[in-house]
């Protein structure tokens, strides 16, 4: 399935819903306007221009990272479904929800979404302080791309999910049941990943989260670099693929933060780390945004790497602003073997976010 075909089943999707609901609207008005009740639209694209110095070499470049708009449908008061985009990839998300109790205490969720692994993992690049989003650990122990045995999953996958939260919001679980192959794909083997999660609000704007994950990967590639040393795991390999962590996210009107511990064992290597960042509001509307990132890939062979990121942010318009950030990643080395130097770069980028929620009749 390639990205060219998406972009045109999606258009002409998008343009035969809109063609059938003209043509409602023209007969029966109550009923377009009670469709447009229940469909909310959201969207937003990030892009900028980066410059990098690494090994010696310089790069500058404009970058569109990010152009995303999805669709939720609110069929029932219990029942809702989701579609999700990104015109600069692809399809990411397709799932539908079915509230199974009068409160918010259980709810099913079937289909393409972000697992729940990890603090950070779930939350939207709109809400990240960071322009590269999310920590090293969670990048790599979640499949948002940097581990070559699983490839660029953006820390999602297909299969079933049940959540629901408890004690007026104070208590929320999710328990997920995944194929642990990626997006857009069928597993490659017979087993499937678990996933669960646990969040506790123990007071105002303080949130503790716990999260674990055990399965058998299916290695895609085997790793080239020696930066993810597994070399006994060879392509099309299964191979267990475990994980854990405990985090805290804590916001007030003074300061916003949030930290998170994690670890992850492939086949026989392990991998640790952990990270603190946060934004601490200047001025109206303006951020100072800094964050420390510590990730070992290999700790049978020290692979650390350290990163750190100081900047400012200005929301020029509710969910929209522009970032400027300075980042640093150490160089690092295996025992024999140098992997990559130093890496300074300073970043800027542009959000544009939109979210329309139908009028209530």
């Amino acid at each position: 399935m390639t990205k060219t075909f998406i972009r045109k089943t999606t258009l002409t999707v998008a343009l035969a819903v809109l063609s059938s609901l003209a043509a409602m609207g023209q007969g029966d008005d109550a009923l377009l306007q009670d469709l447009a009740s229940r469909i909310q639209l959201h969207g937003y694209a990030q892009g900028g221009f980066n410059y990098t110095h690494k090994g010696g070499e310089d790069t500058q470049t404009f970058e569109l990272k990010r152009v995303l708009f999805w669709a939720n449908a609110q069929i029932t008061d219990r029942w809702s479904f989701l579609f999700m985009h990104d015109f600069s990839s692809v399809v990411q998300e397709f799932y539908t929800d079915y509230r199974l109790t009068r409160n918010k205490a259980l709810t099913v969720r079937l289909g393409q979404f972000k697992n729940g692994l990890s603090l950070e993992n779930p939350l939207s690049p709109t809400a990240m302080e960071a322009i590269d989003v999310y920590s090293e650990g969670v990048t790599f122990l979640t499949g948002c791309g940097s581990d070559p045995l699983l490839g660029v999953q953006y820390g999602r996958d297909l299969g079933l999910s049940l959540f629901g939260e408890t004690n007026n919001g104070r208590l929320r679980y999710e328990l997920d049941v995944m194929n642990g192959q990626g997006i857009n794909k069928k597993d490659q083997n017979k087993e499937k990943d678990f996933i669960a999660r646990l969040e506790y609000r123990p007071a105002k704007g303080l949130n503790l989260v716990a999260t674990g994950q055990l399965g058998r990967g299916h290695a895609v590639i085997t790793p080239g670099s020696p930066s993810f040393a597994n070399p006994d795991i060879k392509p099309g390999q299964d191979y267990k693929r475990n994980r854990w962590t405990v985090g805290f996210d804590y916001k007030s009107s003074a300061f916003n933060v949030h930290g998170e511990y994690l670890e992850g064992r492939d086949a026989s290597v392990s991998s640790r780390g952990a990270y603190l960042t946060g934004a601490v509001p200047l001025g109206k509307g303006v951020d100072m945004v800094g964050s420390y990132d510590f990730f070992n890939f290999n700790t049978q062979l020290g692979l650390d790497q350290h990163k750190v990121i100081a900047g400012l942010q200005y929301w020029f318009y509710q969910k929209c602003r522009v970032q400027l950030q300075y980042v640093y990643k150490s160089a690092y080395y295996t025992p024999t073997t140098f992997v990559h130097g130093a890496n300074h770069a300073l970043m800027a980028q542009m959000q544009i976010r939109f979210d329309y929620a139908g009028k209530k009749r």
